[in-house]
């Protein structure tokens, strides 16, 4: 698949267009306990301005946007932009304690960056505990001209995938961490907002969600996965998809039926009313390796044709089945090449962690052999430093000593087999020592990274988030990696995106320049992963001028 990058896709339009003028964006977040019905209950959730989903952020390429948040939940919270550049704006990145301390209960933080070289779909969310369950939302970026790269829409529709819980996420997350255990599973997925109409825990949702379409008009759905879990495949009944492009980055446009979204990610595809005027269900079904248990329902809505009479039963697509692997990576993103600085092969994938008998929240593990759920990157299992005064950004930013190292391995120290399930179970490879180790980068170098995932307690896919940076993928594919895959590089027409999905009992490869200083996360983006331990950081060096180093932190940040 070719890549336009954002330069070639727009210059055209960029030059023969009067450049609209960059505005200021602002908005007032507040974040707050919010009741709703679901299930055929009231349930209390976290939301932002009373609305699940939170409010669309609506902007033009070259904007300057300002998010006053006002923190009246009961919880610590921080809101990450996912997908958001952050040119020099670290301090607005917003992973807790990486970038900054949490936005404690009653308080306040405003979130002020650019948003620059990027057109297309990214979204918000939280960033501390669970909370991005509730507490999310589109953030859509369109073209500073006012043109797209094909012919416009008649309609742009954000479509959030997500999924809900029957109890409160943070008693969620606690129960968890106290047990060591794996967390609790969705009791639906979500189109949003909305559940299916099915019958879920003995109820029957009647309230789903409705997309009504011209015939003959063509949509653009501004697609997100913002599920904790769960890759997802996405089909309307009888219609197809051009995709045009993913994590707000133009791509070669393709036509498919199904679109396969892992979590984190967005992707912008066109959808012609092109049918016999009628109803059709769209569905949101999991993809899923490497779990026995999971989340069997299906996220539901209906399009419906301008004039079409009503209908019990709207045509239903063909989905396939959840652990269908051929298809979730029968499109492999593979990038145009420069001089590699930095050579990193970063094994992925789960641990144990010993349980202590002298604590008594850790008396009894629920975790694998009795012990408690970890996971690691090259062997390493991240953690924050307890008791942390500072966040790991403002240490780097004060040039602290003491609060994370700089020696995060290239390379895992153990070299096996990693995709043998023989090794699913193997002791001498299963513990992961707790550390805050970051990689440290130079100003510009050009860093090359082989995901490379392991069958450890059986293994699962692993969608990889790198915060400040878009990333092209040169590829993907099953197996350990070998040096004679290199051949398989694409070095032409990459896709370039800011999560990408590393396959169960496989490997991805990406390459990014790192030209943006600061200190940035590294994580898994399946939610339960990064509490134990699925996560590193970069450490990338200020560059030769005062405009290209990190400045100094905002006056409110949080403190810790």
């Amino acid at each position: 698949m070719k890549l336009f990058s954002f330069s070639l896709a727009c210059a055209f339009a960029l030059l023969t267009s009067s450049l609209a003028s960059a505005t200021i964006q602002e908005h007032t977040f507040k974040v707050q306990n919010t009741t709703i019905k679901r299930f055929c209950k009231e349930q209390v959730i976290v939301t932002v301005n009373g609305t699940f989903p939170g409010p669309t952020i609506n902007v033009r390429e070259g904007d300057t946007v300002i998010v006053h948040v006002l923190n009246e939940g009961p919880y610590d919270i921080t809101l990450h932009w996912h997908g958001v550049l952050q040119l020099f704006s670290p301090w607005a990145d917003g992973p807790e304690y990486v970038t900054q301390c949490t936005i404690r209960p009653r308080s306040k933080y405003t979130y002020k960056f650019n948003v620059t070289q990027q057109e297309g779909t990214v979204w918000w969310h939280a960033h501390a505990s669970y909370l991005r369950a509730t507490v999310h939302g589109a953030f859509i970026i369109q073209p500073r001209s006012g043109q797209f790269p094909f012919p416009k829409p008649y309609k742009q529709i954000p479509l959030i995938l997500g999924d809900l819980y029957n109890s409160n996420v943070e008693d969620i997350t606690t129960e968890a961490q106290a047990s060591g255990g794996g967390p609790n599973i969705s009791c639906a997925f979500t189109i949003n907002g909305f559940t299916s109409g099915l019958l879920i825990n003995n109820c029957t949702e009647n309230e789903t969600f409705k997309m009504k379409v011209q015939q003959g008009k063509t949509y653009m759905l501004r697609m997100i996965n913002a599920a904790l879990n769960y890759d997802l495949f996405f089909k309307i009944a009888n219609h197809n998809f051009t995709v045009v492009a993913v994590d707000a980055s133009y791509t070669d446009h393709y036509v498919t039926d199904l679109i396969v979204i892992a979590p984190g990610q967005s992707a912008d595809v066109l959808f012609t009313a092109n049918q016999p005027i009628g109803s059709y269900y769209m569905v949101a079904s999991p993809y899923v390796v490497g779990l026995d248990h999971f989340d069997v329902n299906v996220g539901r809505g209906t399009v419906i044709y301008e004039n079409a009479p009503p209908s019990p039963k709207p045509v239903m697509p063909i989905l396939p089945p959840f652990n269908d692997t051929d298809t979730a990576y029968n499109k492999f993103y593979n990038v145009i090449t420069s001089k590699v600085d930095e050579h990193m092969f970063i094994t992925i994938g789960f641990n144990t962690e010993f349980c202590d008998s002298k604590n008594p929240n850790n008396a009894s593990c629920k975790g694998p052999n009795g012990q408690r759920f970890s996971a690691s990157m090259n062997n390493e299992s991240f953690a924050v430093p307890a008791g942390v005064k500072f966040s790991l950004l403002e240490a780097f930013y004060e040039n602290m000593s003491g609060v994370y190292t700089t020696d995060f391995p290239n390379k895992p120290p153990v070299m096996f087999d990693f995709t043998n399930l023989n090794n699913a179970n193997n002791m001498n490879l299963l513990f992961a020592p707790k550390s805050t180790k970051a990689k440290k980068l130079r100003f510009n170098s050009t860093v090359e990274i082989v995901f490379q995932n392991t069958a450890l307690l059986g293994g699962q896919n692993h969608p990889m988030h790198i915060h400040g940076y878009s990333f092209h993928v040169l590829a993907q594919g099953f197996g350990n990696f070998h040096k004679k895959d290199r051949a398989k590089f694409n070095l032409v027409n990459p896709q370039f995106r800011n999560t990408v999905g590393v396959p169960m009992g496989g490997w991805t490869v990406i390459r990014f320049q790192a030209n943006n200083p600061g200190v940035w996360l590294v994580h898994c983006h399946m939610e339960d992963h990064v509490p134990w331990g699925l996560a590193m950081i970069f450490e990338v060096e200020n560059g030769p001028t005062p405009s290209t180093s990190v400045p100094p932190p905002p006056a409110d940040l949080p403190k810790c």
